[in-house]
């Protein structure tokens, strides 16, 4: 989508006082249908109703309900509460509720915060309507005018100014593409937004490129992975061949995006857009994106308060739109793919083969999976979660860390750092409930081989395999859910040799009802011996390593 604005002047202050009149009905409109849909009121009951209080046409009255419903849509995509929306801007709002703001700059202030609240008409493209039916762009001999609906069937006309600052300019690709239209009778819709700033009248022109040419640079050379994190806060690429070899990794850091303002992070993230479509095009490759729907930026009261700000500075959806906007221009293939396991996958299997941080590797299963090539679990993991004795091993330590988190439970006293301890503690209980669902007997078939299958006790399909690998491995054997440092999986994916893991994270409490009478007898535990463990006491139910 591109927007456009230009400016506009009237001829005489009657047609003015008309577009403020019809401002002043549409934004009445949309606040009244935006509070009548959080009442649960539907689109079709309100159309009549709005037309007859507000004596406006039907189009701006659906336009005004669309408005309404694509404000309460945002609020919801963002985690925040659609009814404490203050029209006209929380801030100007807060800022006029001060009282030692006064004079000149409070009538400032009003008078800003009035415009935003009162005077806005929107109307939306048609197609089969020329463009649009109520603000539409007409082509005069000397210049260009917007024909405005005031009702009842009367119309003016105000002038657009607007000049082509370089050859480049969009603004001279859509007049030339309305010139084209009227010639040929092929109309396109675009949507305008008439606003009055500082009490000048300006008109904001949205439209989809009519221009859509195939791409040539296609995945047929390859594709650039790109995996956009906040913490750290960068973009990890990588590319990767048509084989499904890595061939470079790359990142960008976006630490100087924290603490600008809307604009400063629009300019910013255009440039890094063109250094990423830029970067594919001298590698001739195309780029692989993820679809992402909804992204949560976090809440207030939930502990993590250095994250969710810098969540929401987070411009994850608007940088992918800018990616696909501009590499459409430049004839660049983009591919998105399905979120789903891309970072576990990438952390578990090719971060310690590669020596990659997780982020990175997220971006190489991204690019695998635009190439069209499914991940499969390494062998020496499908081994791993079918041994009773490593499950056994696993199980205790998800134990000792939940007993750890119980403990700081406890001590934490205030109210919302506990939040995020107490979502630990419900994962860690999630996972010992998968854990035990791994060993327990009896078993309809073989787990690995059929896990899409129901087993007795629990319904494999709930959980999906890559899931049932990561708890098996992240606090085990990692000590946390997947940490920086995945080295220690080398050695598990290579030959399945998970003791060296056993034997770096002593003491292990197998006090569990596990055989501890064969343990006793045999002095020492037969499946950690070559680990190094010593049982030193018939009463003790705790291994511990063996020095020297």
């Amino acid at each position: 989508m591109i927007t456009l604005h230009c400016k506009l002047t009237f001829e005489n202050n009657k047609d003015k006082e008309a577009l403020m009149d019809i401002m002043r009905k549409f934004s009445s409109c949309f606040r009244y249908a935006y509070n009548k849909l959080l009442e649960g009121h539907s689109r079709k009951d309100l159309k009549k109703h709005l037309q007859k209080i507000f004596n406006i046409n039907s189009r701006y009255v659906d336009d005004a309900i669309f408005k309404a419903q694509s404000l309460i849509n945002s609020c919801i995509a963002t985690y925040q509460s659609p009814s404490k929306v203050i029209f006209g801007g929380r801030r100007l709002f807060e800022l006029l509720k001060n009282k030692h703001i006064n004079g000149e700059r409070r009538n400032k202030l009003k008078q800003k915060w009035e415009e935003r609240r009162k005077h806005c008409l929107y109307s939306r493209g048609d197609k089969t309507k020329k463009g649009n039916l109520n603000i539409r762009i007409e082509l005069e001999k000397d210049k260009l005018t917007l024909r405005i609906n005031t009702g009842d069937r009367n119309w003016i006309k105000a002038n657009i100014k607007r000049t082509a600052n370089r050859q480049n300019d969009k603004w001279i690709n859509f007049i030339a593409d309305l010139i084209r239209a009227e010639e040929t009778k092929e109309y396109f819709p675009y949507s305008v937004e008439v606003r009055k700033i500082d009490n000048d009248f300006y008109a904001f022109i949205s439209y989809q490129d009519v221009k859509i040419e195939e791409p040539t640079i296609t995945k047929d050379n390859g594709v650039i992975g790109i995996d956009i994190n906040a913490s750290p806060f960068h973009i990890a690429m990588a590319s990767v061949k048509t084989d499904g070899n890595l061939e470079k990794i790359r990142r960008i850091s976006l630490h100087h995006l924290l603490g600008k303002t809307k604009n400063q992070r629009e300019y910013l993230s255009w440039q890094i857009t063109h250094q990423i479509t830029d970067m594919a095009k001298e590698e001739n490759k195309a780029i692989a994106i993820e679809k992402l729907s909804n992204i949560p930026k976090g809440e207030r009261g939930d502990g993590n308060g250095k994250l969710r700000k810098r969540l929401q500075q987070w411009i994850y959806k608007g940088l992918l739109e800018k990616i696909k906007t501009l590499a459409k221009r430049k004839r660049i293939q983009v591919i998105e793919v399905n979120p789903a396991y891309t970072s576990v996958i990438g952390a578990l299997k090719y971060a310690p083969q590669y020596s990659l941080d997780k982020d990175t590797a997220g971006a190489f299963v991204i690019g695998r999976k635009a190439l069209g090539f499914r991940e499969e679990i390494p062998k020496n993991y499908e081994k791993l979660i079918t041994e009773k004795e490593y499950l056994k091993f696993a199980e205790e330590r998800i134990r000792q860390e939940k007993e750890r988190t119980q403990e700081s439970l406890k001590e934490e006293k205030n109210q919302y750092k506990r939040k995020p301890i107490q979502k630990k503690l419900k994962e860690l209980n999630k996972n010992l409930k998968i854990i035990q669902s791994l060993y327990s007997e009896p078993q309809a078939q073989e787990p690995v081989n059929r896990w899409k299958q129901q087993v007795r006790g629990l319904s494999w399909t709930s959980y999906k395999l890559w899931q049932i690998v990561k708890v098996a491995l992240a606090i085990p054997v990692l000590g946390k859910s997947l940490s920086r440092d995945l080295s220690p999986l080398k050695g598990i994916i290579v030959s399945g040799a998970w003791d060296r893991v056993a034997r770096r994270l002593a003491p292990v409490s197998w006090d569990r009802g596990y055989g501890m009478d064969k343990y006793r007898q045999l002095g020492t535990c037969p499946y950690l011996k070559e680990a190094g463990y010593k049982y030193p006491s018939p009463k003790c139910g705790v291994l511990y390593p063996r020095f020297g």
